[in-house]
């Protein structure tokens, strides 16, 4: 049971930790079963461009409060161009205000995709991340991890990308913070 297993996880994990807790189903019900239970301003991973999603994840956000990370996919797939991940965004974001929902509660994830698959996956990310910081204004998160997939030494790989990110102006990041290389360029 899904639902019940999430309530649960998030009641154990908020008795341990006060940080805030990224909610992870594919399923609405488990979404809103989790943000029930939650104490504080959940953020919900992840919203897209699809409207199926948008609807679904939308309603959750605006009755429960909290943030959503928004990934510029839609229908079509992950565009190719910064230019169209911007448009997917922009969708996104004008969708969540006919919901009530403000700009700064949505998280854009540019969208990082391995370089062993996509060698451009790297640069049409931080591209993107540029393009999306400055013309949406947004918060954004970054998969550090996500570029080095299926290589070897990939912390080196991250390590790399994680320091172009936060100069590209991440705001957050999915990373290894067990990784020396990468915990090295973040402290810095």
């Amino acid at each position: 049971d899904e639902r019940q297993t999430m309530q649960e996880a998030v009641l154990a994990i908020q008795q341990a930790v006060a940080l805030p807790l990224l909610l992870d189903s594919a399923r609405a019900d488990v979404l809103e079963g989790a943000m029930r239970v939650y104490n504080g301003m959940p953020v919900v991973n992840s919203v897209n461009g699809k409207q199926r999603s948008m609807d679904a994840v939308f309603p959750l956000v605006a009755k429960y409060g909290g943030a959503v990370v928004a990934l510029p996919l839609d229908e079509a797939g992950i565009p190719e161009t910064p230019e169209g991940r911007l448009a997917v965004a922009q969708r996104i974001i004008r969708e969540a205000a006919a919901y009530g929902i403000e700009k700064k509660d949505i998280i854009v994830d540019p969208m990082v995709l391995a370089v062993s698959t996509a060698t451009r996956g790297a640069v049409t990310a931080l591209e993107s991340l540029r393009l999306i910081k400055m013309t949406l204004q947004v918060p954004t998160i970054l998969g550090i991890s996500n570029v080095s997939y299926g290589l070897p030494a990939r912390a080196n790989l991250n390590a790399a990308l994680c320091a172009m990110a936060l100069q590209a102006g991440v705001d957050m990041a999915i990373l290894d913070p067990g990784s020396e290389p990468v915990r090295a360029v973040w402290d810095a």
